[in-house]
């Protein structure tokens, strides 16, 4: 810490026990935060309100040269900092507490900073965040690619290869830390990359033409996918906690889709068949995580063929017996009447 820090840290420090003493919980600073020995985040980087009147507190400027940000961050957020849903990781993991009003405030940060620690070792948790981070950078993907300026499309693309670094790092049980480093620097360190993960990344620094960012972004994102995949945690201790009962409502209402999908391959209506092998196809994808249920093969539209529609119909069968020998497996019944006398005399 040098001389300005010093002097920084204590005037924040002086100014909460004089003016904020029953406002703020606590002051951080952020190790390792700091570039080129400028002070900033070692000083102090954020403060805890314990109080409204603590938000009044907040100031940024700049002290010879180097800006500095006294902000709130509330404790709300810091949950979901430990939680990764905020993305400053870091201000957690690094953080260094400079003042604190009492011991509980004390104790609830260091709670927070355990649970951070236990996330990110938890691989079921982490791949619930990966998750998250692709469909991110899929998002901004599919808006690049109707992009034509240059300055739009490398905001994009240094946003795709941000989120899909978080992934990398995230399956490998950490984050990225160190941001003297470029995150080049600290992937090479990790144990486990996507194939030319690295390679993709840096050239899409050096691309010098919209076609070559959009096609790096592409090849960015392909190889992490595969990557996401090559990784996925062992879910079988979750099964018991699987909502069969909620599968088989799921199954009962959909039941509708592949009967009108079989009618519309009797009847060759290609059109038809196609619209509602779409939307049977998008719920077969979703259903695995909406109730956890493993469902391996939950290809549909590969079958699909505008001029033999026989191909799709048995594998739309195939399927449906799948998920109904699931559903019966674990000891749920479907709701099913063979006459309406029969639902009648039971409802």
């Amino acid at each position: 810490m040098n001389n300005i820090t010093q002097k920084l840290s204590e005037w924040a420090i002086n100014k909460i026990k004089t003016e904020y003493k029953d406002d703020i919980a606590l002051l951080i600073a952020t190790e390792n935060h700091s570039v080129n020995n400028d002070g900033h985040g070692e000083c102090f980087d954020y403060y805890i309100p314990a109080t409204d009147r603590g938000f009044e507190l907040s100031q940024t400027f700049i002290v010879e040269g180097v800006g500095h940000d006294l902000y709130p961050r509330s404790w709300e957020r810091t949950e979901k900092t430990a939680n990764l849903i905020d993305p400053c990781t870091v201000c957690l993991d690094n953080a260094k507490i400079l003042y604190y009003r009492n011991e509980d405030d004390k104790n609830r940060f260091l709670e927070l900073k355990k649970l951070l620690s236990e996330n990110l070792n938890n691989s079921e948790f982490m791949y619930k965040r990966v998750l998250e981070k692709l469909d991110n950078a899929m998002k901004l993907y599919q808006t690049m690619v109707f992009e034509s300026k240059m300055y739009r499309i490398r905001t994009a693309a240094g946003y795709i290869a941000d989120y899909l670094s978080d992934i990398v790092f995230y399956l490998n049980k950490t984050y990225f830390k160190d941001w003297r480093n470029g995150h080049i620097t600290e992937l090479q360190k990790l144990k486990y990359l996507p194939h030319n993960f690295i390679e993709y990344y840096a050239a899409i620094i050096k691309a010098k033409t919209i076609d070559e960012i959009k096609t790096l972004s592409f090849l960015l994102i392909d190889v992490t996918r595969k990557f996401i995949s090559n990784h996925k945690p062992d879910i079988k201790s979750q099964e018991m906690d699987v909502d069969y009962q909620g599968f088989a409502n799921w199954y009962q209402e959909l039941s509708l889709t592949w009967r009108r999908l079989r009618f519309y391959c009797d009847t060759n209506n290609a059109e038809q068949a196609f619209d509602d092998a779409c939307y049977l196809q998008n719920e077969l994808i979703l259903v695995k995580d909406e109730y956890g249920i493993e469902i391996d093969k939950v290809d549909l539209l590969g079958y699909f063929n505008a001029e033999d529609l026989t191909y799709i119909r048995k594998r739309a069968e195939e399927l449906e017996m799948f998920v109904i020998e699931q559903i019966e497996k674990n000891g749920v019944k479907i709701s099913k009447y063979d006459t309406i006398d029969d639902f009648l005399k039971k409802n």
